[in-house]
């Protein structure tokens, strides 16, 4: 059977995390929330932003709360059983996931 990560490459996960990154962005709450989950300063966001660890970080926080996650795969037309593929690939963890 073929590992269902393979069809995501560094660049489709980190667009997935850059999109997620910018949900967050957008509101105030969501975005206090996560800078506090992940303990990073606000003012190490750009520098932090391209690196694939904070961008599984990204998605990481938003597989936490379901709703948050299908509000944000729905504004953003991802199907949400994407996530957790695109998460393992940042992490470098993929072919570790199981269906």
């Amino acid at each position: 059977m073929k590992n269902p990560n393979s069809k995501f490459d560094i660049a489709t996960a980190e667009a997935i995390a850059i999109s997620g990154l910018g949900f967050i962005g957008q509101d105030g709450e969501r975005l206090g929330k996560f800078l506090n989950a992940t303990g990073v300063n606000p003012a190490d966001l750009r520098e932090l932003a391209g690196s694939s660890e904070f961008s599984a970080s990204v998605l990481d926080f938003l597989a936490q709360d379901e709703s948050l996650l299908l509000v944000f795969t729905s504004e953003n037309s991802i199907d949400p059983e994407l996530i957790k593929p695109a998460l393992m690939r940042l992490s470098g963890k993929q072919g570790l996931v199981s269906s």
